[in-house]
């Protein structure tokens, strides 16, 4: 493990920090950012799902009395019961998709960076056209969705078997089209992070067990700490973010990668093709 893949795995990590709570795709920038250094080998695969873990992990230190209290009181209280079923029927959705979509989206929507250029464009101009035309919010709490609202969220979610339309950015948008409050909507986006991460996390990892080696399960635990790190950074800094600033910013940025990156592939300087095996 030499340095200049120590850095490698710490500027993945610090991507999937950044990107995996906020609506810009975090898998679309992980690999571009794989085109960028030249990361062609199939390890790196295994590795980018491997640290995703890092980050849920930071969700949950951080809201970690608010789940516990939720998971302790649910035989006494109906909210409780409430919410763990809002987030259930929510990924019902995508859980089922990625089981029965899982080799599909592996060999024919994981095939091109193209793909995924246009849709962290069209996904930001989406962000930035809801961002402003949003109805007025009437739910202001994750905790308490309706579960309607938690069933139709979930339908929003899977768009995000397109590569680059990003997770948290379809049930943001279903959010906020279902009068719910931004600072809510990201809330409810990093709840249903939590399960759907970790079952693509065992979905993946049995086909990817050949890669943990001791040599790699050390650069895969220097990328899981700089995604947990990030992670934390950018849960705590985006709620107060998004309440003053909104999403926009986020759509602006979608669409300057997605355009640099076009413009890497047309010019030559990029393959169309993604830089690992997926």
């Amino acid at each position: 493990m030499d340095a200049t893949t120590i850095l490698q795995a710490i500027l993945l990590g610090l991507v999937e920090g950044l990107t995996e709570f906020i609506p810009v795709s975090s898998t679309g920038h992980l690999l571009l950012a794989q085109t960028a250094l030249g990361l062609t080998s199939p390890f790196w695969t295994t590795f980018t799902v491997m640290i995703q873990l890092g980050a849920i992990l930071a969700v949950v230190v951080l809201y970690f009395g608010r789940l516990w209290n939720v998971l302790v009181t649910l035989p006494t209280e109906p909210a409780s019961r409430r919410f763990a079923l809002s987030v259930i029927i929510a990924c019902v959705p995508a859980f089922l998709a990625g089981f029965l979509l899982h080799d599909f989206i592996k060999s024919y929507l994981f095939t091109g960076l193209e793909l995924i250029c246009w849709s962290l464009i069209v996904g930001g101009v989406v962000l930035l056209v809801i961002d402003r035309i949003a109805p007025a919010p009437a739910d202001h709490s994750a905790m308490t969705l309706p579960l309607y609202k938690a069933a139709i969220i979930g339908l929003f979610q899977i768009l995000s078997i397109i590569p680059g339309v990003s997770r948290s950015g379809s049930t943001i948008v279903g959010s906020m089209l279902l009068k719910i409050d931004k600072r809510a909507a990201a809330e409810f986006s990093f709840f249903l992070a939590i399960p759907i991460m970790v079952g693509a996390f065992v979905l993946d990892i049995w086909e990817s067990r050949d890669f943990l080696t001791g040599d790699n399960l050390g650069i895969i635990a220097v990328g899981f700490v700089a995604s947990f790190v990030f992670g934390l950074i950018v849960v705590r800094l985006m709620l107060d973010f998004v309440q003053k600033r909104g999403f926009a910013p986020f759509g602006w940025w979608r669409i300057l990668v997605g355009a640099a990156g076009l413009a890497a592939i047309y010019t030559g300087v990029w393959s169309s093709a993604v830089p690992v095996a997926m």
